[in-house]
């Protein structure tokens, strides 16, 4: 995945965290009980520190380049991957059961979490060996 890819999901998931946020503080708040709120919360949180992060990765993607070190990038866009994946199932998960799909989609949630973990590790092993 390129860095101009990256930018570009990172920039989309962060404007539909954005449009989600107001959703939720406009409409859902009236609408919803508050253990409903804490999940569509918790799921925006994540959603966007992992849609910035896809920024900084695809800027670091960027400037490992520029600076001619591309063995060390190679799993930065394993990472961005991973983040999506994780936003779609951590957030995505959350969001649904806030507004109102079964609470049994919860076990989806962890995955989520585990693809959000399996990033971050993948980022620290790439600029580790660097």
């Amino acid at each position: 995945m390129s860095p101009q890819v990256i930018i570009v999901w990172g920039a989309s998931l962060t404007g539909l965290g954005v449009l989600l946020g107001a959703f939720g503080a406009h409409w859902l708040r009236q609408k919803l009980d508050s253990q409903a709120l804490e999940w569509f919360q918790t799921g925006l949180n994540y959603h966007f520190v992992h849609s910035l992060s896809l920024l900084v990765l695809a800027l670091i993607l960027i400037w490992l380049r520029t600076m001619s070190v591309p063995s060390s990038s190679g799993f930065l866009p394993h990472a961005a991957i991973a983040f999506i994946v994780g936003i779609v199932l951590f957030s995505g998960s959350l969001y649904l059961m806030a507004l109102g799909a079964p609470r049994m989609l919860g076990m989806v949630t962890p995955l989520g979490g585990l693809a959000f973990l399996v990033g971050w590790v993948l980022v620290v092993v790439s600029i580790a060996r660097s």
